[in-house]
Order: structure tokens, then C-alpha cells, then sequence
């Protein structure tokens, strides 16, 4: 929508002709997709703007009106930036898509840690004369790889949750598992819920109480067994997510018979020292929260995991 033009604080929109005649609401969610409690909210805290002024939700706009939603709380705190690379994969002024490292968390759970990729986008974007809370849309295991999408402020961030709720925001994975789920090109689906393991602090497991959990997956490579190593051989899969639980494609393939190489909280196989989860989120497919454009990401693999595959 080249009509909205967007700052780090406000969002401004100039009516078109042919939505001449709506409702100033009708306007706001529908344009936007902004939820009946967030415009309650926007207009308490003066957050909506019709030309400059304090509108009622119900008047009606005209050509050329100018819409202004603020997008950004009053105060928003950034983390301490720390320098290091950030392989940036798409970005404009509503958010960022990153290839993640392995071995990097993506934000601190406490304030011991001070090296998270959050702090280094907070690097990046303070470089840049932009400073702002990190806001990622959705996480990655520290080990793994790949593909994550962040959102440059709240507003963005809730309209990019809701497509995360509904589905509409396609990741795809390769994983490198032990032995061999299905032929090459034929695949399947794993819907076990998820929950934690009552006898360990960080791992999840397969159970009726748990969470749903939607896994499907295509097997795209098999590698014959290796007897000292891998005796019931490899295979590459091709992973897309349903749903998002901690640990979901982790569990759902160790709890198959099927566990990751290199993941040895879930019973993965060491192959020639790869002592992490073989797992990359390749791509992140999206419909851009303001053009409604769709947005596809492609992350190159680590070299380790290309290493790991090749010795397959």
C-alpha cells in the first residue's frame, strides 16, 4: 500500500478513493487489520489521528484524509548493544527477517545473559541511528539455525502475531535425522501434543496432556547406514510447522524413532563431533503487515551443517 508511510513512532495514511466514505474504524481494521481492544486502547492513549485531529471512530473519511495510528509505546527499552555480524535477509521500516547463527539464543531469559542475538540486532539498529526494542515474532532453539522474523515495534509485532496464530506464516526446516522415516519425495505428518517432561527441567515430551502439535515433514535425502556410526543410516528432511511448541520437530522425530543428529538431550546420534541439533530453518514465507505483499526468505545453511551432510 503505497499510501502508508511509516516512522519509528507513527504510521500515516492518506485515503483512496476507494474507500472514500468508510468509517474511520472501518478504516483501521480493515486496512490494518487492528484488533476492536487495540483501537480502544489507541484512542484512550491518543493514538489515532484524522487530520491532525482527535476523531470519533465513526466519522467517515474522504479522499485525501490523512490517518495517523501511532505505533510505538511512549517508552520502549533497548537492550545493551553488542557488536557482532547480523546476516540481514529482508528489511524495511516495519521489520527484519535474520539467518541466526547456531549456538546463539535469540533473546535473554535473565540478566546474566549478555550475548543473545537480540543484542546484537540492538547493535545493528543503534549503528544505524535507529535504536529499539528487539521484538521477535517467534523463536529458535539456541542450536539451531536459520530464519527468524522480527518486528520493529508493538504494532507491527501484534499484526504479524495474529498471522503467526492463523497460520499464515510458513516455516520450512531441514533436519538431519537417524535412520530413515519414509522413501525419497513421500513423507507424513506427526500430531502428538507436547508437553513438559515432569522429571527434567528443560526437555518436553509427547503427551495426551499436552499442547497440540502439528508436524509435517518430506524426506528429500537418504544416506546408508554407517555400522559404527549410524547403524540404521540418515536421512535430509524437509520440515514445515503447523503449530509452534518448544522443541516440537526435536520431540516429534526422537519420539518416532527418528531423533536429530547431533541432539543428544533427545537421544541424536554424534556424527564426526557434530554435537548440535542438525537442524536450519531454511524459509520464512509471509504476507507483509502493511502491503499485504508476500515476503520470502531464504536462509543459506551453516557450513557445518553442509559438512555434516556432504560426510553423509
Amino acid at each position: 500500500m503505497t499510501a502508508w508511510k511509516m516512522d519509528k513512532r507513527w504510521l500515516e495514511y492518506e485515503v483512496e478513493k476507494e474507500i472514500a466514505g468508510w468509517t474511520l474504524e472501518r478504516v483501521l481494521k480493515e486496512k490494518l487489520g487492528i484488533s476492536g481492544r487495540m483501537i480502544q486502547r489507541l484512542t484512550r492513549q491518543k493514538g489515532v489521528h484524522l487530520n491532525r485531529k482527535q476523531p470519533y471512530l465513526q466519522k467517515k473519511v474522504k479522499r485525501g484524509d490523512e490517518v495517523k495510528v501511532r505505533i510505538a509505546d511512549a517508552f520502549e527499552p533497548t537492550l545493551p548493544p553488542v557488536a557482532m555480524d547480523i546476516h540481514v535477509l529482508y528489511e524495511d521500516d516495519a521489520l527484519l527477517v535474520v539467518n541466526k547463527p547456531a549456538g546463539l539464543a535469540v533473546h535473554p531469559v535473565n540478566e546474566k545473559q549478555t550475548r543473545t542475538l537480540a543484542h546484537g540486532i540492538s547493535h545493528y539498529w543503534t549503528e544505524k541511528g535507529q535504536p529499539r526494542a528487539v521484538r521477535p515474532v517467534h523463536r529458535l532453539d539456541k542450536e539451531t539455525s536459520g530464519a527468524i522474523l522480527i518486528a520493529k515495534n508493538g504494532f507491527i509485532q501484534q499484526l504479524l502475531d495474529k498471522q503467526l496464530r492463523e497460520h499464515a506464516i510458513r516455516r520450512t526446516y531441514l533436519a538431519l535425522v537417524s535412520g530413515h522415516p519414509a522413501q525419497v519425495g513421500e513423507g507424513g505428518t506427526f500430531s502428538d501434543p507436547i508437553a513438559r517432561d515432569p522429571h527434567h527441567p528443560t526437555r518436553r515430551c509427547v503427551s495426551m496432556k499436552g499442547d497440540d502439535a502439528i508436524t509435517h515433514y518430506t524426506v528429500r535425502e537418504l544416506y546408508e547406514p554407517k555400522p559404527d556410526v549410524l547403524p540404521e543410516g540418515a536421512a535430509l528432511v524437509e520440515i514445515e510447522l503447523e503449530t509452534g511448541r518448544t522443541h516440537q520437530i526435536r520431540v516429534h522425530f526422537s519420539h518416532h524413532g527418528f531423533p536429530i543428529l547431533g541432539d543428544t538431550l533427545y537421544g541424536g546420534p554424534v556424527v564426526d563431533g557434530f554435537r548440535r541439533q542438525a537442524l536450519h530453518a531454511t524459509s520464512l514465507t509471509f504476507l507483509h503487515p502493511l502491503s499485504g505483499d508476500v515476503i520470502e526468505c531464504m536462509a543459506p545453511a551453516p557450513d557445518d551443517f553442509v559438512k555434516l551432510r556432504d560426510q553423509l
